[in-house]
Order: C-alpha cells, then sequence, then structure tokens
C-alpha cells in the first residue's frame, strides 16, 4: 500500500491543539446525513467498516473483530448518540486510545487549519497505554499554556475540578478545548506535586521555525529551534538553512526539545533539506507492506549538524532525529525521546462526525521500531529540576551557553567541525 504522506498525521498525541489532515472526506450532502439521522446503525456498521479494512493490527489487538460487529449490529439505536455511545465502547474494545471515534463537534475541533493558526492553550497530549492516565507530551513555545508553565510528562489528574480518572482522550481534549478568551483550570501531577494552573483560551499564531547564530571556536554556529511539524514548518526551516548559509556558518544545531511531532509530510520534507541520500522513515501497514521515503539529492547543506531532542520530542521528531542518526548525518544530544511511532488516517463520516484510525507504524532508516521506548541519543545529558526551573523562567537563556544542554551540543558540534576538518581525529558521530 502507497501510503498518501499528505493525508496523514502522528499518532502521538491527542488534538487539545494539533495540526492534522483529514483524509477518506466523507459525503456531506443533505441526503447522506439524513440517511445516517434515520438509520444511526448505519453510522456503527461504517466505523466497523473502517477498522475491519485500515487498522494496523489484523489481529484488532487480540479482538475478535467479527463478534464485535454481531453484538452491536444486534442492537436497536434510536438516535444519532445512542450510536455515538456504541461507536465509543466498540473502539475501546482495540485498547489504541490513538484510534477514536469524534461526534460532530469534536470533529470540528479537530478541524484545525494547518497553516499554522490554531485555538486552544497550548498542548499536546497523550493517554498512556497502561495506566490510562492523560499526560502532557508538550506545551507548544508560545502559548498559554507554555507562558503558564506546564511541561512535558506533566499529568492531567483533572479539567475544571473534575478528575480524569476513567476520562478517554477525546473527553479530556473537549475540555480543554473551548472559546477565545474562556479560561480552563488544569490541575496536574508534577513528580507527587499536585499544580493547578487556570489558562486563558486564545487564537495562536505559531511559526514553528526559529533561529540564530552566534560565534563559537571554529567559527560561527547556526542554531535553529523546531516547535512544531506543521504546513509551514518546511518553507520556513528552508528559509532560516539559506539564510544561515549565506552568512558562511560552519555547523549546525536543531533544537527539536518539546517538539511534539504533526504532519508526516513535513518531517519528511526537512529531513531531505539534511540529507543528501539515503533512507527516511519506512511506514509498515498490517500486510507488512513497507513505504519507504528517501532523500532525494537536493539537500541544502552538508555542514555538521547536532540536534538535541528530549522526552518531549515526539512522532514527526523522531522520524526526523532518527533518521539523521541512523544515516549519520548527525549527532543526537540530550535525553530519550518519547517513543511514539504510529500513524493515523483521520476519516470523515456522513452525518460531520469522524473517525481517527492507527492504519500504520514507522520504523526508522535501520529498522528500529520506537514506538513505546524512543530514540536514545548519542550524547546524553539530562536537566536537573533546577535548571529545568531556571529555562522555564529566563526563557531567553534557551539556545544559549546558560542552556546546559545546548551548551553540550555546541561542545559536540566543536569536535564534528574540527573532525570535517581533519578526518584523522575521531568524530562523535558513530561511535
Amino acid at each position: 500500500m502507497a501510503i498518501a504522506k499528505r493525508g496523514l498525521v502522528l499518532g502521538a498525541t491527542a488534538v487539545a491543539v494539533a495540526a492534522v489532515t483529514v483524509t477518506g472526506a466523507g459525503i456531506h450532502l443533505s441526503q447522506s446525513k439524513a440517511f445516517f439521522e434515520e438509520s444511526p446503525k448505519e453510522l456503527v456498521d461504517e466505523v466497523w467498516q473502517l477498522i475491519d479494512r485500515n487498522y494496523v493490527d489484523a489481529t484488532f489487538n487480540q479482538v475478535d473483530w467479527d463478534s464485535v460487529r454481531t453484538e452491536y449490529l444486534e442492537r436497536s439505536y434510536t438516535d444519532s448518540e445512542e450510536a455515538y455511545t456504541a461507536i465509543r465502547e466498540m473502539l475501546e474494545q482495540l485498547d489504541d486510545p490513538y484510534t477514536r471515534f469524534m461526534d460532530p463537534q469534536e470533529f470540528r475541533n479537530m478541524q484545525i487549519d494547518t497553516s499554522g493558526e490554531l485555538t486552544g492553550v497550548g498542548i499536546q497530549i497523550s493517554q498512556d497505554e497502561e495506566t490510562n492516565e492523560i499526560v502532557v507530551v508538550s506545551p507548544i513555545e508560545d502559548t498559554p499554556a507554555f507562558e503558564a508553565g506546564i511541561r512535558s510528562q506533566d499529568v492531567i489528574t483533572a479539567i475544571d475540578g473534575e478528575t480524569t480518572e476513567g476520562m478517554d482522550l477525546s473527553d479530556a481534549v473537549s475540555k480543554i478545548r473551548g472559546p477565545v478568551g474562556s479560561s480552563v483550570t488544569i490541575t496536574v501531577d508534577r513528580e507527587g506535586r499536585t499544580i493547578d494552573f487556570e489558562i486563558s483560551r486564545a487564537r495562536i499564531e505559531i511559526h514553528p521555525v526559529r533561529y540564530s547564530f552566534q560565534e563559537g571556536e571554529e567559527g560561527t554556529v547556526g542554531y535553529i529551534r523546531l516547535t512544531q511539524f506543521s504546513a509551514n514548518a518546511a518553507s520556513e526551516m528552508q528559509e532560516a538553512i539559506k539564510a544561515l548559509e549565506e552568512r558562511e556558518v560552519t555547523g549546525y544545531i536543531l533544537d527539536l526539545r518539546s517538539n511534539p511531532g504533526g504532519l508526516l509530510y513535513s518531517s519528511i520534507d526537512i529531513a531531505r533539506m539534511w540529507l543528501e541520500d539515503g533512507t527516511i522513515v519506512s511506514t509498515v501497514n498490517r500486510q507488512g507492506v513497507v513505504d519507504e521515503e528517501a532523500a532525494d539529492h537536493q539537500a541544502l547543506t552538508d555542514r555538521p549538524l547536532v540536534v538535541i531532542v528530549d522526552g518531549g520530542s515526539a512522532s514527526a521528531s523522531e522520524i526526523l532525529s532518527g533518521a539523521l542518526q541512523d544515516n549519520d548525518r548527525a549527532v543526537l544530544v540530550g535525553t530519550r525521546t518519547f517513543g511514539k511511532g504510529l500513524v493515523q488516517s483521520v476519516r470523515s463520516l456522513a452525518d460531520g462526525s469522524g473517525v481517527a484510525v492507527t492504519v500504520a507504524k514507522y520504523l526508522t532508516p535501520s529498522g528500529r521500531d520506537i514506538n513505546k521506548h524512543g530514540i536514545d541519543p548519542d550524547v546524553e545529558i539530562e536537566l536537573s529540576e533546577e535548571e529545568r526551573e531556571a529555562l522555564a523562567e529566563s526563557r531567553d537563556r534557551i539556545g544559549t551557553p546558560d542552556d546546559p544542554q545546548f551548551a553540550e551540543a555546541l561542545d559536540v558540534l566543536t569536535q564534528e567541525i574540527r573532525a570535517s576538518r581533519s578526518p584523522d581525529l575521531t568524530r562523535v558521530t558513530g561511535q
């Protein structure tokens, strides 16, 4: 199966605020909508069929999917709401928080323009597959959640005072989202401490790429911070690399910390800017069919590269960092990444609702399945709690020598630049 990458999102996060592309658009005709309103059982079967044809696991996570169909089609449904409840129950049996049903309002919330303008508080969230806890993958920079101090790995325990115990991911998303200007109180558990954040929802215009340069021991070094793989990320990345190339930088530091991912095609496009050749990523569906994406000999630079990652670097960030690491194109510095390697296809249904279906998993060029484990850096450096607090309070320190992970990355890059000039020197890459 050739996967149309522009119609796929990476299943690392839920869509409290996310950039997604909707595929498989349903027939939005009044006649079709009326049909489903009159026969909600047909909607239940439509969702069952989508899972049956597309779900990544042919065993349906050891569920007898044919028996599930029989059970739910034997029921009577008086209205759409009963059908929605049944569909959610049906999908819960897959034990996959990323395959989920959205009623029309939830689906409208998900259909966010991928141009980079979002509405919400600015967090990406996930549901732990073992504990069912709602976990923050990452706050998006320069959003209300980021400004309030929410961090990657915070466990959301309550939303506006309502406990999240037993709450599914889509319900949590719906409760966090809301009109611009309204507020929501998010209670988190952070390493045993309970913290309340009252956050005002906003319309957020995101520019995912920032860049700067500074003098290093081996000349001018380019620094690029990529915060999200939205539809405008590749064009902004291209502009950043070209601007820094004009300054004849000696090497680059690419910062993917707290980048929760986004669009699959965006990560591929950006990887091609750094890689001249080699495989970028393979997506594997349930038949084992591999769809491989590779570099296209159009790299914008071949200068030494160091990538900073952490536990908030997820999905598309892991595709990019895994491709650069496996191809010996970059040295990874920081801590292990988040570990979500699932791809979802988002389908609209005729009554205005929608369903997200996990359709594939992705592998790095060397064949690593990073789902759950994540990607280990070449050089590990963990921030202490005090260092995290300092960077959170003074964000202008990020990407400077006052940022310990950046300082380590700069040291590693200096070694790489020297080694590129003197091939007999030992490089960090490949050790």
